[in-house]
């Protein structure tokens, strides 16, 4: 199997502070893959490195055997890579149809005088975006919601929508940051079974997590991060009877 994604001794350093270091790790295309591990540990900022939010301090983010180290945010998106993030960032005051369009922005070629003037070109855009937006909305369980506007969603559905609206850009490789935090058990399952079928559609996922009932069932391997290091990867099995992993969590000579 391909390796979509590969991390070379990637680090983030503030002001000394290792929140991330000489992180190495490879994705294979297809699979899920959890990142877990306690609080403070460095995954959103290796979620925010590979994403070009920020700057690495040192080493390497390879995709598709393409160096992306130095690409912003719109040309890591326009590549093939999307995310959600762990605090949901929707316009309240917008539909939820609203929404998933505005994910299209990259995929259009309207320009600014298009917009103005509503030329053939903005007309033609305008009407495929409604479209394919549409067809997100069921993709994602929400099309009998798509004029619900974003602050009358349950957060269970801010959750799917913000899931639809990263799919805009027609990713290959989607990572979520914390999808089910904050859900009861039927929302939680609901994302759970979301993120397994874009999966079986052929979307490599990567997934940041604290419920490792959700991890566990839904990842087909784990990376373990503590202190900004990778301390243990493996399917799920042997990561949770990693000794290591144990201590991380419980402390010194737990069992």
């Amino acid at each position: 199997m391909a390796t979509i994604l590969k991390t070379d001794k990637v680090c983030k350093y503030f002001d000394g502070v290792k929140a991330v270091d000489k992180v190495s790790i490879e994705v294979e295309e297809g699979i899920i893959l959890g990142i877990i591990g306690p609080n403070g540990a460095g995954k959103t900022t290796l979620f925010n490195v590979l994403t070009g939010m920020l700057a690495e301090t040192d080493g390497k983010v390879i995709y598709k055997n393409k160096d992306i180290t130095k690409l912003s945010p719109q040309d890591i998106t326009n590549i093939g890579i999307s995310r959600t993030f762990q605090n949901i960032k929707l316009f309240d005051h917008l539909s939820a149809h609203e929404n998933v369009k505005i994910g299209f922005h990259t995929k259009t070629k309207t320009g600014f005088i298009d917009a103005i003037f509503k030329t053939k070109t903005y007309k033609n855009d305008e009407q495929k975006v409604n479209e394919k937006g549409i067809k997100l909305l069921k993709r994602v369980g929400l099309a009998e919601k798509q004029e619900i506007l974003g602050q009358n969603l349950s957060y269970g559905d801010k959750r799917r929508l913000e899931i639809a609206r990263a799919l805009a850009v027609e990713p290959d490789l989607l990572l979520v940051d914390e999808p089910t935090a904050g859900m009861n058990a039927k929302e939680t399952r609901t994302i759970v079974e979301l993120l397994d079928k874009l999966n079986d559609e052929g979307i490599t996922v990567i997934i940041i997590e604290h419920d490792m009932g959700v991890i566990m069932n839904l990842c087909d391997e784990i990376v373990v991060l503590n202190d900004g290091n990778v301390i243990s990867r493996g399917d799920p099995n042997y990561v949770q009877n990693d000794p290591a992993v144990r201590e991380a969590y419980l402390g010194k000579g737990a069992s």
